[in-house]
């Protein structure tokens, strides 16, 4: 089993900053790709951003250029630094990651995880 464990989340005024950080942990092989989505009331959860392995991102149109997504492959963490917050930005963010286990018998298997969410508050 794998877990996958959020932070960073907050309330912050209009225009500020925060970072929220994913560890994942558990039975990892590798980690493929991660990111992080958002789902704001009574609205479907969203994809924010995306990085892969290799380092390649993937970013929503509405955050290019104030969100920046990394991670650090030897911590299992991906981290999303939020610039320029605005009110629509608030939402519960939830990280995912897609990852390769190993069983003690050497058979390899991928699945998707979710982090609990953690909450994002922009004031106006």
């Amino acid at each position: 089993q794998v877990q996958l464990v959020e932070s960073g989340g907050g309330l912050v005024q209009a225009g500020g900053s925060l970072r929220l950080s994913c560890a994942a942990s558990g039975r990892i092989f590798s980690i493929n790709a991660m990111g992080w989505y958002r789902q704001a009331p009574e609205k479907q959860r969203e994809l924010v951003a995306a990085i892969t392995s290799g380092g390649s991102t993937n970013y929503a149109d509405s955050v290019k250029g104030r969100f920046t997504i990394s991670r650090d492959n030897a911590k299992n963490t991906v981290y999303l630094q939020m610039n320029t917050l605005n009110p629509e930005d608030t939402a519960v963010y939830y990280c995912n990651a897609n990852v390769m286990s190993s069983t003690p018998l050497g058979y390899r298997y991928t699945r998707d995880y979710w982090g609990q969410g953690t909450q994002v508050t922009v004031s106006s």
